[in-house]
């Protein structure tokens, strides 16, 4: 058995803002990070969290299939296939370097697992920027992706409701908390879907060979996944036992 060990790529970014007062310019520059709510329900499940935010994941994120089967689950959020194709050394310096989409798929595949948690660069994302459309990783989800922007905006808000049995969300309500939108996927044939709005589904869960795969198609933070949502007094519970599952421990 593998340790509780989780890697969470991608839930950080970089905002730059031009002011204009007047005649006169300036600028300012932020950051931040939306991880703190899922890093704290997994340690409350006992797993150990490495976290990557988004720009040292396109150098830091493993290359290697020992690297990467520390972790008992790999877990993406917010974070395009970019980010993970184009290290900086082939970027910037024309060297081959491994393709680590099809390094996630072998990883799976070999008994790891993978977990995409929604947002608007995760699946295809806006204006379908995120790009994993057609990549190993959309062969190994149990999703399949549209070709365009998948967003799915819902600012009235909407209430997800469970429609399995699966260990996954046992022992939660059947009604969840309210989020303000969703990517839009499709469930491939051989998943399971355990939690839907209306006809699409939210929480899908398969295999892929050895391993496990799910999508979570909305966000573990703001601004989708709305303050109720973050505080819902079973959200820790809700992604322990999804890691768990994943992870067969």
């Amino acid at each position: 058995m593998k340790a509780k060990k989780v890697l969470l790529a991608g839930e950080s970014w970089e905002t730059f803002s031009t002011h204009l007062k007047g005649f006169d310019p300036f600028y300012t520059n932020s950051y931040e990070e939306a991880a703190d709510w899922l890093i704290e329900a997994l340690e409350a499940a006992g797993f150990t969290v490495d976290f990557l935010p988004n720009h040292k994941a396109g150098r830091e994120f493993p290359q290697t299939i020992e690297e990467i089967n520390e972790y008992s689950s790999v877990i993406l959020s917010d974070i395009g296939a970019n980010t993970l194709l184009l290290h900086p050394d082939t970027f910037e310096n024309s060297q081959p370097t491994p393709n680590r989409l099809k390094l996630l798929k072998e990883y799976v595949a070999e008994g790891g697992s993978l977990l995409m948690i929604g947002g608007y660069l995760s699946f295809q994302g806006i204006d379908g920027k995120a790009q994993y459309k057609d990549t190993p990783v959309e062969e190994i989800l149990p999703v399949s992706l549209m070709a365009t922007d998948d967003r799915q905006e819902v600012p009235e808000g909407m209430n997800p409701k469970v429609i399995s049995e699966h260990q996954v969300v046992a022992g939660l309500e059947q009604e969840w908390p309210m989020l303000l939108g969703y990517n839009k996927l499709q469930a491939k044939q051989e998943a399971e879907v355990l939690v839907v709005w209306e006809n699409d589904p939210i929480l899908v869960v398969g295999e892929y060979k050895q391993g496990r795969t799910a999508a979570f198609a909305s966000d573990c933070a703001p601004h989708w996944g709305s303050n109720d949502f973050v505080e819902w007094d079973n959200y820790n519970k809700m992604w322990g036992q999804l890691v768990s599952w994943l992870s067969r421990i």
